[in-house]
């Protein structure tokens, strides 16, 4: 080997793109993220002939940090899948452990599906359920074997590390530490600290000054006087409700989180620490968010979230797929729960004939916790991924966005036990369930977004033999040992 300038045994390293938001290659060409591509180079020679055979072989390899929210379905446990009426998946779709799939109809992926463990067409070990009859249809690929893709922060990517991203972080942390950057407390805007004889609301570690918002103000948008029964968990809420509305207006006015930012309010972090008895647990609830402020909005809590009826939903485009004058969304949590145009409080305790939904429109990606499949006890799927505790039978949810599970849930902790009237929990509506291609463009991309990280290794390519000044593969760089 040599790489083409005379350097005997050694290999060519070139630069070819810089770091900047690129296309991405090989299995994840379609994505875009922060990336360097890398060109490796030799010319190979044969010597024990008496023939002068040379070539030349190349790789590309490229340096990828890959927003999260890119994928419409992404794991960082085991992965399953198991719908019974047809589902479609529109997007790609990573596990970072294995992917079971056992349908009881049509599932059908459009894109590409991949595994750092295998691709299963089984029920999960421990799943009681028994299925038949299903088909699973790949449109693109779909491999095992692959990456681990990993967020960078600072140690192993456990499902009870990431989880630190949704958690407050602990006295002394520096923030500008990997794990300090990737914490939505740190990232927040505003934050909202909900304690039994008070509330505290100010601005976010990366707004200067870190300006306090008086309650006077901020009791406009933050509520602490609602409870509701949440059946699946057996217990009362006490809600924290952050009025996506009133924030909205008080966005629009002079306050000193706008003008420190000198831009719009876009994140919110919220966490409830008031006292909760064996019977109580604590949630956050999200009204009035069918139209979000100009930047759109993340909200994170290491807490269950809810959020009640439609949500950046323009009226115009109810229940479609059209994402064109939705706003950048996310919901970050412990747990998910979508409640229904049709949701009251008053009637949470009562039997599941008493709280029918009405059809709704969720636009915005979602990260949170599942509680996992063990022995005798299914975790519900993808396919109830999100948490209902109404009647839908015959409504639909409409949800475009990105699913994202990174950590199992540590408070709204109650395992899915089914559907139907017997059980008394919900029953579930008609999924209209799509992947928002907004998401592909990193400028459309929700606050505070989350990334993984990866090696991606293009084909290697038979060349023809090079010298170093042929521009078509060196592109700058360097030689070095091979």
């Amino acid at each position: 080997f040599n790489n083409a300038s005379g350097g005997v045994g050694q290999t060519y390293i070139g630069v070819t793109s810089p770091w900047a938001v690129s296309p991405l290659i090989s299995q994840y060409r379609g994505l875009q993220g922060y990336a360097a591509t890398i060109r490796i180079v030799s010319n190979a020679r044969r010597t024990n002939s008496r023939f002068d055979i040379t070539a030349a072989v190349g790789q590309d390899v490229q340096l990828a940090t890959i927003p999260l929210f890119q994928f419409a379905i992404f794991y960082n446990m085991h992965l399953e899948i198991n719908p019974g009426p047809n589902m479609t998946v529109r997007g790609r779709v990573h596990s970072n452990g294995n992917l079971y799939a056992q349908p009881q109809a049509t599932l059908r992926f459009l894109g590409d599906v991949t595994a750092a463990g295998e691709i299963i067409h089984d029920k999960m070990p421990g799943d009681p359920l028994n299925r038949s009859g299903g088909t699973i249809v790949y449109e693109a690929e779909h491999d095992g074997g692959v990456n681990s893709l990993n967020m960078p922060i600072g140690t192993d990517n456990s499902p009870a590390s990431v989880r630190q991203i949704v958690e407050m972080p602990p006295t002394g942390e520096d923030p500008n530490s990997q794990m300090g950057k990737e914490r939505y407390y740190n990232k927040a805007d505003v934050i909202v600290l909900v304690y039994d004889n008070r509330v505290e609301a100010f601005g976010g570690p990366n707004v200067l000054g870190s300006p306090s918002i008086p309650w006077s103000a901020a009791r406009n948008f933050i509520g602490t006087n609602t409870t509701f029964y949440n059946k699946r968990e057996g217990k009362t809420v006490k809600t924290t409700v952050l009025d996506v509305g009133k924030l909205r207006d008080y966005n629009n006015t002079s306050n000193p989180i706008k003008t420190a930012l000198g831009r719009d309010i876009s994140s919110v972090y919220v966490k409830d620490l008031r006292s909760q008895t064996s019977d109580t647990q604590p949630g956050i609830k999200l009204v009035n968010g069918q139209t979000l402020p100009p930047s759109g909005l993340t909200v994170a809590t290491p807490q269950p979230l809810y959020v009640q009826g439609h949500y950046n939903a323009p009226s115009s485009a109810l229940g479609t797929a059209n994402t064109s004058q939705t706003k950048p969304a996310a919901l970050i949590s412990d747990a998910i729960t979508l409640l229904s145009t049709g949701w009251s409080d008053s009637n949470s305790a009562k039997s599941l004939s008493s709280r029918p939904a009405q059809s709704t429109t969720v636009n915005a990606a979602i990260l949170a916790g599942i509680v996992k499949t063990t022995a005798g006890s299914y975790s519900g799927g993808v396919e109830n991924f999100p948490r209902f505790l109404e009647d839908w039978g015959g409504d639909t949810l409409t949800y475009n966005g990105s699913m994202v599970v990174m950590f199992e849930s540590e408070v709204a902790t109650a395992p899915w036990r089914g559907t139907g009237g017997t059980i008394g929990i919900y029953n579930p509506p008609t999924r209209n369930w799509n992947f928002d291609n907004n998401f592909l463009d990193p400028t459309r991309l929700p606050p505070g977004t989350p990334a993984v990280r990866t090696l991606i290794r293009g084909q290697w390519t038979m060349l023809a033999p090079h010298t170093t000044e042929d521009s078509d593969y060196m592109g700058g760089g360097h030689q070095g040992g091979n």
